[in-house]
């Protein structure tokens, strides 16, 4: 009776664990702590709830005699409060882990709305062509040729002029999303499209046409997957960007109430007390601010580096 030598094959993990892109993460240091400080600040953000000592949203837990305490290593500083408060009583370590998830909620849901109309409009520009591709492009290039942020203030302005402050600051997170969302889409429609006109000339695509597939199913199961690298290049960006966004219109007092603070209503708030001595109200939120945005640009650089084919991974 023989046996037979079979090789198992590995595991998920395993095939994960040795892939190039795996690789080249493990040899970047800077991607590997930039990664670590992203994970740890998302899980602290998200776990707020359970680790703030203070609920900045409940009422009842501000005391405006509590305001403006220093952080425990100042002079003056009360225990309870380690990164001590702001000018309304609100603890400032409870209010920055609230607001950096409110950032990182805006930012990623944002990002997720540029990258549904951006894949769709590059989907459909690259693959039909023609009229078609000339009159998104150019509606692309009209987008292009208005500043997010001015885009944002206008729409913002108009918005909370017409439904009045208290209905906008209900709604203002949505409104955010909406609008950053809508502000970036033709970065990806416009690199979507050029992915397209490259695939749609394959062999592949022509093998789908014969076999009776319809565009729609060319377009997603077949063309899109070929054009995830450079989207999550892109996202990696665009998410610090729309993160930089809302904290720019929050700063303007076009973004979060007070009663709902993100990372950019927390600066704005404690801007008016900076020279009078209460600095660490606008200078702890803005430090985790350029730490946010750091980690984030720094893995999109590393990723843009990982998954481009021109260069040599060694």
């Amino acid at each position: 009776m023989s046996s037979l030598n079979t090789t198992a094959e590995p595991s998920r993990w395993a095939q994960i664990w040795n892939s190039n892109i795996a690789y080249s993460f493990r040899r970047n240091p800077v991607a590997v702590v930039s990664l670590l400080v992203f994970g740890v600040i998302t899980v602290m953000s998200f776990l707020a709830p359970l680790i703030a000592p203070f609920d900045p949203y409940d009422p009842a837990q501000m005391d405006i005699m509590n305001s403006e305490y220093p952080p425990v290593w100042v002079t003056g500083a009360d225990p309870q409060f380690m990164l001590g408060t702001d000018d309304q009583g609100r603890d400032l370590w409870s209010t920055i882990l609230y607001g950096t998830r409110l950032s990182l909620l805006i930012g990623i849901c944002a990002v997720g709305l540029q990258a549904f109309l951006g894949i769709s409009i590059g989907l459909i520009a690259g693959y039909v062509g023609g009229r078609v591709d000339s009159l998104l492009m150019r509606l692309a290039d009209i987008q292009l040729s208005f500043s997010t942020l001015m885009v944002a203030i206008i729409f913002l302005a108009v918005t909370q002029a017409m439904f009045g402050s208290e209905t906008f600051n209900q709604y203002a997170i949505y409104f955010l999303i909406a609008v950053i969302g809508v502000a970036e889409w033709p970065q990806y429609a416009r690199t979507v499209r050029a992915t397209v006109l490259a695939e749609k000339k394959k062999e592949y695509v022509d093998s789908a046409r014969v076999l009776g597939f319809g565009p729609i199913r060319i377009m997603v199961r077949h063309i899109l997957p070929n054009s995830l690298s450079p989207i999550f290049v892109i996202s990696t960006v665009q998410v610090a960007n729309a993160i930089i966004s809302e904290a720019s219109l929050s700063f303007l007092g076009l973004g979060m109430p007070p009663s709902q603070p993100s990372l950019g209503s927390l600066i704005s708030s404690g801007f008016d007390y900076i020279f009078s001595g209460s600095w660490w109200i606008t200078a702890i939120p803005g430090i985790v601010l350029v730490v946010l945005v750091l980690v984030i640009n720094l893995l999109g650089d590393w990723l843009r580096d990982a998954l481009n084919p021109k260069l040599y991974k060694g």
